[in-house]
Parts: structure tokens; C-alpha cells; sequence
């Protein structure tokens, strides 16, 4: 259920793009696990640059000695060799747009169906998902043969969306629409979505033209549901387009998304449009051929599977069908899967024998090999590096190259990061085959390496090891220990046997089940050094990792952690400290408290609610095997210090600030940057309120909050929740910003939200509702965000970022730069100097003046 309420969110997380190592930490490794003898790199090495970029939806290919990504919301970057990337698009820019030039015009065929401000769209584009390729064959309208293709497709709801390709003799554009080639989400007779002009009868997408053509002897009537809506659990959103040639040249394009599955057309390659079948049947083993949108090829019954990615691969002799599960945000557990066929049109099984295209309304989650998951390689306490480790969240949507000139084979795709919220960026590992053909997926990031010969000797040691199950869960798998030791046997949280076989592959025993893959060199980002890694996938289509710890005795592993425990800055502790209970290799660290009153040996702390600071001596005790270490940390707890209103808008009448230190807020559009719009008043919680009609906002003064220590506090009453509309918006640039919203984009939580260097949720737990009066508020003190509901606490975190301090900051109610303004009504804004203390908290809600 892709990208629907995700598309703005999606346009506005492109700009960032940021130089050297990004949000996320890995790295990679080669080819295939056959040949490129040689000795294995040896530790340390030279530590990799990246320039990284948020391209969503990439689909790669090379031209000349140049990599292109194409992607979602019309973006693309280019890299010489896969790590440093630069952006050359300008989004959806018209006239003027650097793929497309006019767009609006360019692309008015496939817009007069879906996506130029159209329902889901609406206040923008939805220009998704595109797949570039040169073609020799194609002919152009002066006769000359050759020309870039891009496939595109555009979309308005999670149904009626389009596909249509353009021209140009430069791969960088612009393109010129050719026109539009499958249409869905029709119905049978007359209707319109919510925000749309267009009508959605069959007849008003090309098909009419097909039939009065000859190509289709008619409109199929199953692809209706009996109430005339398009029948989506059986046929497709025309989406994500990928473009592949079979083993005698022909050429193929595959599509489709959740809801009916995917299916796949040929392509005449002279004129760049599909060759629909023209009647409707069955393949032999009994998959779904339309006369419209071609031959099914996996999923279907509404189950979540899109991005499809075909290729074929002349050394194994298979067709590779690549799809991801799940759904794309934060919290949507996206994964890869990988199916194969001997046929471009199928039938694709994965390694267990089981067909794509599942046989009924069920769980998709275990069909399929999985490549990736949600997971962390943490760093524990005593390991090597800063930060929290190396992971990816909801990594999808992958396109596949097979490098002509080194015979290398890269995935290439986007992903989020633990705690980075919606932040995503692009991400190229390499794959290897395994020894049944069967692709597995390097550890880290692409960073040059070769897959060479290894020395079984290298490979005995300790290693972080993650298992990725066939599951669809936002849950994120963290590493566990094992070792491999030189009986091969594997020991440690997993047990079974491992050797190693051939020059570099692998082959591990484990619960029962036999992974095959192999064994390669590559840069840790953490530890800053190169490491043994293997990759390796079982018969059950279960993906395993493991990456290779420095060898160290018991005594050297506690001091390492006894070096880097440490609890931060505990001279001025205002909430709870998180004290680990492991260090690194399941080091035990156990915790005393000199006295519980003030903190305990779990960390929580008990603010006096005013008058002095109180302290206490927290002690750890580090073991591992004989050896011990204790730590001891001084602990100082501020009191509560109340917090001071330092302005107040009551809106009884007026937009004036009560107190007279700021000035009075001014009306703007539906953007902050807008004017135009209009802010009546009716009956508020106290007195009256501040009336927004979804077009409109107030712009507040300068100044208003301008340190790391602030509260805020108001009453509202949403006539409508749309995701992302803000109530208090904040934003020292569009980079740093912070948005009170009541329906965001953590499980429509009520939430504050942040977007800087790092993205940042703060999900109350809960949706406000409609049509009635809810007070929030949230205090932000030295890094500590608590969030309020009626006076109640539901949510504390720390690591919140700075935004407001040196006092430049702009500050609104009701609109920020890019989402749908605020309807309802909003009362009694309060901002304080200070964070609320509970007290305080508690009592906001019943304030009358």
C-alpha cells in the first residue's frame, strides 16, 4: 500500500542529501563465488569517502563509465563508482525541469489520468518510480535509430494510477512524452475520487482506442467488482515500470504494485509501446493472462508486494524477479525478496519451489527469498567506533546491475535508519551467488572489493551474526554472537557446524537448516577497519549475515568496556538514565545505587520538585569469565525549576500576544510564505479561539522561542486530520524544524516531529479526535522532549535536537512550507521559558485565563 500518504513526506525528505558517511553506516564486497583467486585484503586499509543522496525508488544503469539513479519524485544522481553520488534533477520544477522540461505540458496525457494535483496528489505531483535505458533499436520521429527511454509512471490514489515513456538523445533529458501505456483503477461506469475532476469510466483510458483498433475485441468484465469499482485485488496499479531484455534480446517490461500483483507485457523495441496480449487465458501452470495488462507474475489478493525488478543473468541462466514486502515507511518492515524462472513471463519460485504468485487470500511473508531486512549490527559497550552501529530500516525498492566490464553485480536501493525516522538515502551493496545460483547480499555498503580467495585460518573467530527469518515486521534484528571454531563448529547464541568450501564459499549448519554463500573482506564503518564477512541464504529462503569481531582475551574486552561506559554529562541529570546491562560478547555489567531516592540502580531518577540539587554515587561492575572492573559515576539531580510563560495568544478577537513582549501574529496563506488567507473566530475552549479554514495560517514573531530549554502549550479542536498538518510549526531552516501534528506519521500518532541532520518522532501513543477539544503541550529541555495529552505524559525521549537556539527562527500555527494547513480551531497558545514541570503539566488544562 505504497507511498499514498507518504508522497509529500517523500518530496520533502529529498533534500537530504549530506556529503561523507550519511545517516547510515556499512560498506561491501564482489562477484561471483566462483574464480578471482588471489589473497584476501588484509585488516585496516584506507578509509572509504561517500558523497550520499535520497533518491527513493532508484533504478540504476551505466553509461559509459557513469552510473545513473533514477527515482521517485523525479530525482536522479550520478556516481564514477558507486559511493560518491550527485543529484542533477530539480524535482517537480515546471517549466524548466531538467528530465521533462514543461512538465505539466511534457506529461499532460498521463496527468490527464492521475497525479498533477489530483486526490491523493493533491497539492503536487506524483511522478513516480522510473526506469532509463538506451535503446538501439528504437526508432525516432526523423527515422534515426537509438534514444534514452524512460518509463515513468504517475499516480493520484492507490489504484488509479498510469504508465507512459518519453524520449531523448541525453540520458540527463530532457524527454519528450511519447505517450501513455497502461491505465488502472478504472471503474465501469461513471464515478470520481474524492479531489478529482476526472472521470474514472473505462473508456476515458486507452483502451476504447484499443478495442476501435483491434487490438482488444472488448472491455474485460472481470475487471470490474459487481458494484462497477475496479477489481484490484485481481489486476494491477500501474506502477513501478522496469524494462528487461531476455536472453535473445527481446524486450519485456514488468509493473504493477500491492493490490493485484505483478504482471508483465513485451515491448516492441522499435516503438517503445507494449504488445498487449489481445485475449484473455492461462499460462500452462495456471497464471492469470489478460488481454490489457499481460501475464501475472507474483503476488495478488491485496498483499503487499511492488518495485518489481527483473534481469537476467547469462551466468546462471535465470531470470531474477526482484519485489519488496511490506509498506515503505519508518515503521512498515519493507524487505526484499528475490523469485527465478527459466522464462521471462514466469513461472518464478523461489528457493523453496513456491510460485510468486500466491494461491490465495494469504500471508505473502513466507514466499520469497529474503535479501534484507530491518536490522542492526549495534555497538555494544567496548566495541570500537561511536554511534549506535550499523543498520538499515525499511530497505526496498531495488533495481539490480550486472557490470559489463567487471562481471560485479550490485543492488541498489533506498533505505531508512534506526532512530532517523523518515530520513532515507540511496544504498549499493554488492550481491554474490551463491553455489545453487541464488543471489546473497554483502553485509556493508560497496566499497571496491573483489571477492577473493580466503585462508581458512582468517575465518575462525568471533562474529556479530544476524538471522533475517522470512517475517515482514518493523521489529529491527539485532546482532547476536557466535563463533566459528576451528573444529567448524559454531558456538556462542546460534549453534551448528560452518566450513568453507571451493576458494571462498560458505556453507553453515544451522537449527537444521543449510545456508549457502560465501565468504568476503570488507570495511566495517564502525570499527573502521576491513573485517571477514559471510552472506549466506537456506533452502527456506532465510537470509544470515556475520561479521568478524577482533580476537581479544577477557581481560582486554572488560577494560574495553570499562573505557567506554560512560552515561553522558551526570552533573546535570533531569530524567531517567539509560544504564546498560551487557557490554560487548554479553559482558555482564551490573549496577548499585548509593541512594534509590534520588537514582536508582535501574536509572530512574526522582527530580525534587524544587529547592536544591540532590546526589549519589552509581557504581558498575563489569565481568567476563575471572575478570572484574568497577566504575563509579557521580550523579547530581536539578531540581524541577517552573516553568515561565514567556508569551501568550488567547485569540479572543485578536491575533495579539497578551503580554505585550511580541508582536501581533499576521494571517498567511495555505504556506507560511503565502499570503491570501483569512482567520475568523469562534467559541473556544476559553473564551474564543482562532478559526482555520484549511487554507489559511498564522504567521507568529521572530524571536518567540530562541533556546534549548522551551515549553509549548494550546488547546485544539481539528475539524479534520490529514498527516502531517501541523498545529505549532517551528523552523530555524527547511533542514531544522519542529511541528506539533495531530495525526503524524508514526501510526497516525499525535505527535511532535522533527527534521534536521537527523529526523526525529516523538508519537504520543494515541490519535486526537475530530470535532473535540484536546489540550498538548511539550517541553523541550537540554536534549529531553516530554509530550503531553491533556496534561498527561506520553512520551519522554532524549536526543532531541536544537533547533531554536540563536533566536532566528520562524514560528506558525496551522502551515509549514509543504503540507496540507490545519481546519479546525485552536486556542490559548502558551509558550514558556523552561520546561513544564509535572506539576505544571498537569494543571495546563485547567488554566482559565
Amino acid at each position: 500500500m505504497k507511498r499514498k500518504s507518504v508522497s509529500m513526506l517523500a518530496a520533502l525528505m529529498l533534500f537530504a542529501s549530506v556529503a561523507g558517511q550519511g545517516f547510515g553506516q556499512d560498506a561491501a564486497g564482489a562477484a561471483s563465488s566462483r574464480g578471482n583467486e588471489g589473497k584476501t585484503e588484509s585488516q585496516g586499509g584506507t578509509k572509504p569517502v561517500f558523497a550520499n543522496v535520497s533518491v527513493h525508488d532508484p533504478s540504476i544503469v551505466k553509461d559509459g563509465d557513469t552510473y545513473y539513479v533514477f527515482g521517485s519524485h523525479i530525482e536522479a544522481a550520478k556516481s564514477k563508482d558507486l559511493q560518491n553520488w550527485t543529484r542533477f534533477t530539480n524535482g517537480y520544477t515546471t517549466p524548466g525541469n531538467t528530465l521533462y522540461g514543461d512538465l505539466s505540458k511534457n506529461l499532460a496525457e498521463s496527468f490527464a489520468w492521475a497525479g498533477e494535483n489530483d486526490s491523493d496528489s493533491k497539492g503536487g505531483f506524483s511522478v513516480w518510480a522510473p526506469e532509463v535505458f538506451w535503446n538501439n533499436d528504437y526508432v525516432n520521429a526523423d527515422g534515426t535509430k537509438g534514444a534514452y527511454m524512460i518509463y515513468y509512471c504517475t499516480s493520484s490514489t492507490y489504484i488509479r494510477s498510469a504508465i507512459g515513456y518519453a524520449v531523448s538523445q541525453n540520458i540527463e533529458g530532457p524527454y519528450k512524452d511519447v505517450g501513455t501505456l497502461v491505465y488502472s483503477g478504472f471503474t465501469r461506469d461513471d464515478a470520481k475520487d474524492k479531489d478529482s475532476q476526472v472521470n474514472k469510466k473505462w473508456t476515458n483510458t486507452n483502451i476504447r482506442k484499443l478495442i476501435e483498433g483491434g487490438t482488444l475485441s472488448g472491455a474485460n468484465d472481470r475487471w470490474f467488482n459487481p458494484d462497477g469499482s475496479y477489481a484490484n485485488g485481481t489486476y494491477p496499479n500501474a506502477i513501478d515500470p522496469n524494462l528487461f531484455r531476455d536472453k535473445d534480446g527481446k524486450l519485456w517490461m514488468s509493473y504493477g504494485s500491492w493490490s493485484g500483483g505483478i504482471f508483465v507485457l513485451q515491448v516492441d523495441d522499435k516503438t517503445g509501446k507494449v504488445i498487449y496480449p489481445g485475449k484473455d487465458g492461462k499460462t500452462a501452470d495456471g497464471r492469470l493472462i489478460d488481454r490489457y495488462f499481460g501475464t501475472k507474475i507474483a503476488g495478488g489478493f491485496g498483499k503487499s508486494g511492488e518495485g518489481p525488478y527483473v534481469i537476467y543473468d547469462k551466468e546462471t541462466g535465470y531470470y531474477y524477479l526482484y519485489v519488496t514486502y511490506g509498506w515503505l515507511g519508518a515503521d512498515g518492515g519493507y524487505n526484499m525478496r528475490v523469485f527465478r524462472s527459466k522464462n521471462p513471463d514466469g513461472p518464478y519460485l523461489d528457493a523453496g519451489g513456491q510460485n510468486a504468485v500466491l494461491p490465495a487470500d494469504t500471508d505473502n511473508a513466507p514466499y520469497g527469498n529474503k535479501l534484507m531486512g530491518n536490522y542492526l549490527f549495534q555497538r555494544d559497550v567496548g566495541d570500537p567506533g561511536t554511534g549506535i552501529g550499523v543498520g538499515y530500516v525499511s530497505s526496498g525498492h531495488n533495481s539490480v546491475l550486472i557490470d559489463e566490464r567487471t562481471g560485479k553485480r550490485f543492488l541498489v536501493f533506498h533505505t531508512r535508519f534506526p532512530n532517523m525516522g523518515e530520513a532515507h538515502e540511496l544504498r549499493v551493496h554488492q550481491i554474490f551467488m551463491n553455489g545453487e545460483g541464488w543471489p546473497v547480499v554483502a553485509p556493508y555498503r560497496y566499497t571496491g572489493e573483489t571477492l577473493q580467495k580466503v585462508d581458512r585460518q582468517e575465518l575462525i573467530g568471533e562474529y556479530k551474526f544476524i538471522n533475517y527469518g522470512k517475517e515482514t515486521s518493523p521489529a529491527i534484528q539485532k546482532a547476536r554472537y557466535i563463533r566459528l571454531d576451528k573444529n567448524n563448529a559454531i558456538s556462542g547464541d546460534v549453534t551448528g557446524t560452518w566450513k568453507k568450501t571451493a576458494h571462498n564459499e560458505a556453507e553453515l549448519t544451522l537449527g537444521g537448516k543449510v545456508y549457502s554463500g560465501v565468504f568476503v573482506s570488507e570495511w566495517d564503518p564502525v570499527s573502521e577497519r576491513r573485517v571477514m564477512t559471510f552472506t549466506a541464504s537456506s533452502h527456506e529462503g532465510e537470509a544470515v549475515w556475520g561479521s568478524k569481531l577482533e580476537e581479544q582475551t577477557d581481560k582486554q574486552i572488560v577494560q574495553a568496556v570499562y573505557q567506554d561506559l560512560n552515561l553522558g554529562d551526570t552533573t546535570k541529570v533531569v530524567s531517567d538514565l539509560v544504564l546498560p546491562a551487557e557490554g560487548t560478547r554479553h559482558t555482564a555489567i551490573a549496577w548499585e545505587s548509593s541512594d534509590p531516592t534520588v537514582v536508582s540502580a535501574k536509572g530512574e531518577i526522582r527530580r525534587p520538585e524544587e529547592g536544591s540539587a540532590v546526589t549519589a554515587v552509581l557504581t558498575a561492575t563489569i565481568t567476563r569469565g575471572k575478570e572484574k572492573q568497577t566504575k563509579r559515576f557521580d550523579i547530581t539531580v536539578l531540581p524541577h525549576v517552573k516553568a515561565k510563560l514567556q508569551a501568550r495568544y488567547g485569540f479572543d478577537g485578536s491575533l495579539a500576544e497578551e503580554s505585550g513582549r511580541f508582536e501581533v501574529g499576521t494571517v498567511s496563506g495555505d504556506r507560511i510564505d503565502k499570503t491570501g488567507g483569512s482567520i475568523t473566530f469562534a467559541d473556544g475552549k476559553n473564551g474564543q479561539a482562532a478559526r482555520f479554514d484549511g487554507k489559511s495560517g498564522i504567521r507568529l514573531p521572530k524571536g518567540l522561542i530562541a533556546s534549548h530549554t522551551y515549553s509549548v502549550s494550546l488547546w485544539v479542536k481539528p475539524e479534520e486530520l490529514t498527516t502531517y498538518t501541523p498545529t505549532f510549526f517551528g523552523a530555524k531552516d527547511s533542514e531544522h524544524w519542529v511541528s506539533l501534528v495531530p495525526r503524524g506519521p508514526v501510526k497516525d500518532n499525535t505527535m511532535v516531529w522533527s527534521g534536521s541532520a537527523s529526523w526525529y518522532d516523538g508519537p504520543a501513543g494515541m490519535t486526537v479526535p475530530a470535532g473535540d477539544w484536546t489540550h498538548l503541550a511539550f517541553s523541550v529541555d537540554r536534549g529531553t522532549l516530554t509530550v503531553y495529552v491533556n496534561g498527561v505524559q506520553k512520551f519522554k525521549g532524549a536526543n532531541f535536537p536544537d533547533v531554536f537556539s540563536g533566536g532566528d527562527a520562524a514560528f506558525s500555527l496551522g502551515v509549514n512550507w509543504w503540507d496540507a494547513p490545519f481546519k479546525g480551531l485552536i486556542d490559548d497558545l502558551r509558550i514558556y521559558d523552561g520546561a513544564l514541570t509535572p506539576a505544571q503539566a498537569a494543571e495546563l488544562p485547567n488554566l482559565k485565563s
